[in-house]
């Protein structure tokens, strides 16, 4: 392994304002971890999280300061729950590299192979990407999240978080960097794009040849124009508008205490319920339960004529049956049968998560099968949508596209291919 990173405390204070220079470095690094061993990489894997919950103090003061700026600038509840870090969610962060640092190393797996019937030995390895951009909003969780799965995967991260988190950030990004350094790999595997000026998305995305692939993750404006103006292969991410539908077989105990988990456990993240539908076989029994429990809890009903019946639920419009709300809003509509409702979510879905509470196999089935999502529930919360409980250690996002990868997005799906080919002086 050769040594040629630098120094790296305080990194951020300075860090090149030069995106091409960045990639790089990032360039270089990817060609040591590309090589780097599993032991190698699960050591650094483990002296990262070590190092977030050690320096947790830092990290933490950090971040109060980036919610105190947004809190003044009169942002929203729930960005400022997606912002906001605690002492919980530092040690979560840190878990996930732990957990990380127990799966299996995709680089080198064999994906398929055979003996050609010239006697040519094919192999198909995964190889990383080499460096790996992301572009994100708000969660400072992003960034531990996705220098692991990164490092781990052999590759090279280009952090460019938002400005709201810059602090949270800057911070992590440090701690991160000392980690990997003493672990004896390079400390640019792990780099934050300056969030100062909309000019460092702009070349991220133009920075074609110095970095493989971008992963855009946060709201769809931003998703979008990464999508639509990068130059650089784009892995895409989606926003969330999730349903759970209670069909005419479901136990209607089991089908409450899955709307409120889906809705309520916590609502600014994109796996959290965001509309509801049920049959109209069970409306009666079930619309006052529900009505009642996500009124409770705090939630905002926009509903059809069935559900403001009810008092306090709002009459919903095409539009709301469309949002991500990111908060305790929920949309109702109550559907006369299976086709209706799957008619509904083909109109809206952003193709994320829907949930199917049922007994009945067959209506599962179905739903299973004609529902196209990333991934699909039954008799299960949306909320499980989720690459840590999937077991894949954390997610770098969830990936709503149908090319290379969708849903959760893990270790493998931070790998491409290379075909080897062994022959005996074979020639054409």
């Amino acid at each position: 392994m050769s040594a040629r990173w630098p120094d790296t405390k305080p990194y951020h204070r300075h860090m090149s304002t030069d995106v091409a220079e960045l990639a790089r470095r990032a360039r270089e690094a990817s060609r040591d971890l590309a090589l780097a061993t599993r032991a190698t990489k699960d050591a650094a894997l483990v002296a990262m999280a070590d190092a977030v919950e050690s320096r947790s103090d830092e990290v933490l003061a950090a971040n109060a300061d980036d919610v105190r700026r947004a809190e003044d600038g009169g942002t929203e509840g729930h960005m400022i729950d997606r912002l906001r870090l605690t002492s919980e969610r530092v040690s979560a962060m840190a878990g996930g590299l732990r957990d990380l640092a127990g799966l299996p190393d995709p680089v080198g797996e064999v994906v398929r192979g055979s003996t050609l019937a010239n006697g040519l030995e094919l192999r198909q390895v995964r190889v990383p990407f080499g460096v790996v951009g992301m572009i994100y909003e708000g969660r400072p969780n992003v960034t531990v999240d996705a220098a692991g799965i990164c490092l781990k995967s052999g590759n090279a991260a280009l952090l460019r978080g938002s400005s709201s988190a810059a602090a949270s950030n800057a911070a992590l990004v440090d701690v991160l960097r000392d980690a990997v350094a003493a672990a004896r790999l390079p400390a640019d595997a792990v780099q934050l794009v300056p969030a100062d000026s909309r000019e460092t998305v702009k070349e991220l995305m133009r920075a074609r040849g110095l970095v493989d692939v971008l992963v855009p993750r946060g709201g769809a404006s931003l998703i979008r124009s990464v999508v639509e103006e990068s130059t650089v292969p784009v892995i895409e991410t989606g926003v969330g508008n999730c349903h759970v539908y209670v069909d005419w077989a479901a136990d209607l105990d089991m089908a409450l205490a899955i709307v409120l988990n889906s809705k309520t456990h916590r609502t600014s993240v994109c796996n959290a319920a965001e509309s509801l539908l049920v049959h109209a076989a069970v409306a009666d029994d079930f619309l006052p339960r529900v009505v009642a429990a996500l009124q409770g809890a705090g939630v905002t009903i926009h509903g059809d004529d069935a559900f403001t019946a009810y008092d306090g639920v709002v009459p919903a419009t095409d539009d709301d049956f469309g949002r991500e709300y990111l908060a305790l809003d929920i949309s109702a509509a109550v559907v006369p049968d299976l086709d209706a409702a799957l008619e509904h979510i083909r109109r809206h879905s952003t193709g994320h998560t829907e949930a199917i509470v049922t007994r009945d196999q067959a209506a599962a089935r179905r739903f299973v099968a004609e529902v196209d999502s990333a991934a699909v529930m039954v008799n299960a919360s949306t909320r499980f949508t989720d690459g840590g409980e999937f077991g894949f250690g954390a997610e770098i996002g969830i990936s709503t596209q149908k090319l290379h990868a969708r849903g959760p997005m893990g270790l493998t799906e931070m790998t491409s291919t290379k075909f080897v080919v062994t022959g005996d002086g074979h020639v054409r």
